[in-house]
């Protein structure tokens, strides 16, 4: 059903993507009166016909400098090897600062941990949002193609730089809010820089990743992020794997269109952030319903991850002279635990949960497991129904903070579709260094493997021949 579901999202992509070329096609016939630039092969009076009718608000509706110049919309450098069918591709804008640049630390951070799996069904955009200073997106092409040359030739990562004839004159712009002109020239500008971005990137994936280039990432983000949506049962509009700002939003692709095409109704009115906002207001919110009502509604379609995947690590923003010291308490120490990506199962526990610590959400990435007054027999069961093959296994108990909290006299058994006689149980356990007794304490049909160290720590190959 999820391979099937993405296929159909594929599809409406490219029905979107041939839809746009025919309307900057009709936009171009419009303007040029007799269309004397696309007669080639094309039957000018059918297109004309269908001019006649309704014309349905676009992209040249609320940028209408951009009608006969499809040049704009194709961006103006890019630095790819066309990658496209990947499950999420991640946005990553990016502008000249005065003091500091941290690009190339949040690319090292997105890059360097993925594994080969990850590295094949993902694409990182890095979107050069200087159109007017090509000097300088030069010498950030440059950068990223010394410091990141493997990622750019298997094409995980590319550069784009956009057309300055996509923008429009942004030097009158209305004073709103308080808001300096510099200032709205500047979230103005942003707008803009997101909408090109995320129509750009949206085809190539079937999730689309909203980043910023001033942060860094959790191991094993990535992963994380695509398990979480595909485990999502009912509709959703934006996941959110960062509670700051414009960092770690997920969309689905098949959404983007929509969403773009509200943030270039009101680009001039208001900044992004607020936007957004707007926009799942008028989705979810029903104005005779109060302000609790609303909320709950946003927050069905608004779905939160716990804990946050990335931490903003910049100082100087992106508007000139602002000072930006926003931190995510969510995004946790380091070291206290690190979430993994496990498949489908049943949990039970004879443990009793401390505090929010449960079994499940350690299993599904959010937090750790803590339980009280460990007994003898105490056991943590994991069922897969239907079995699945599992070759490794790693249980980690204790961290930095509570370094006592770890399993003691406790081993790793399980149960096989296979049935196994007494004595290859025993050889198996025999192996993996365990004791009669902790034999004999086996439950019923199951199979030793292995056990916690001084350390809390157990892991290991499932043995050839279990089943």
């Amino acid at each position: 059903v999820l391979d099937l579901q993405e296929r159909l999202i594929k599809a409406e992509n490219l029905n979107r993507r041939r839809e746009d070329e025919l309307n900057v096609v009709l936009a171009g016939i419009g303007s040029n009166g007799h269309g004397t630039n696309f007669t080639s092969g094309m039957n000018i009076s059918i297109l004309k016909e269908v001019m006649t009718g309704l014309q349905v608000p676009g992209i040249h509706t609320y940028l209408p400098h951009l009608t006969g110049h499809p040049e704009f919309l194709r961006p103006a450098i890019k630095l790819s090897q066309d990658r496209e069918g990947v499950s999420i591709v991640i946005g990553v804008p990016t502008i000249k600062r005065e003091r500091a640049s941290y690009l190339t630390q949040t690319l090292a951070s997105l890059i360097s941990d993925l594994h080969d799996d990850e590295v094949n069904d993902c694409l990182i955009v890095v979107f050069i949002a200087e159109p007017w200073d090509l000097e300088y997106s030069q010498k950030v092409i440059e950068t990223v193609r010394e410091s990141f040359t493997p990622a750019l030739e298997s094409g995980l990562l590319e550069v784009v730089v956009p057309p300055a004839g996509f923008y429009p004159e942004l030097n009158d712009l209305k004073e709103t809010f308080g808001d300096t002109k510099e200032r709205v020239k500047w979230r103005t500008k942003q707008n803009l820089d997101y909408a090109f971005l995320m129509l750009y990137a949206t085809p190539k994936a079937t999730y689309y990743v909203q980043m910023e280039d001033d942060v860094i990432a959790k191991p094993g983000y990535l992963s994380i992020m695509r398990t979480f949506a595909q485990q999502q049962k009912d509709d959703w509009i934006m996941l959110e794997f960062s509670a700051l700002g414009f960092i770690g939003k997920m969309f689905k692709s098949s959404d983007v269109p929509t969403i773009v095409e509200f943030f270039l109704m009101f680009h001039v009115d208001k900044p992004i952030d607020w936007l957004l906002d707007h926009l799942l207001w008028v989705k979810m919110c029903n104005p005779e319903k109060d302000a609790k009502h609303c909320q709950r509604m946003i927050q069905s379609v608004r779905r939160r991850f716990k804990p946050s995947m990335f931490q903003h690590i910049g100082v100087e923003s992106s508007l000139k002279g602002k000072v930006q010291k926003l931190k995510d308490r969510d995004f946790g120490k380091s070291g206290l635990y690190r979430a993994h990506v496990n498949p489908p199962v049943h949990l039970a526990a004879s443990l009793k949960t401390y505090q929010k610590y449960s079994l499940s959400k350690a299993y599904v990435g959010e937090t750790f497991f803590w339980a009280s007054n460990p007994s003898k027999g105490d056991i943590i069961d994991f069922k897969y129904d239907p079995p699945i093959r599992i070759d490794v296994y790693l249980f980690r108990s204790g961290n930095t903070d509570h370094p006592g909290d770890v399993f003691l006299n406790t081993t790793v058994e399980i149960l096989t579709t296979k049935q196994l006689s007494q004595a290859d149980i025993n050889n198996i356990a025999l192996r993996a260094g365990l004791s009669r007794k902790e034999i004999v304490n086996t439950s019923e049909g199951f199979i030793p493997i292995g056990r916690f160290n001084d350390a809390g720590l157990a892991q290991g190959e499932v043995p050839d021949g279990s089943g």
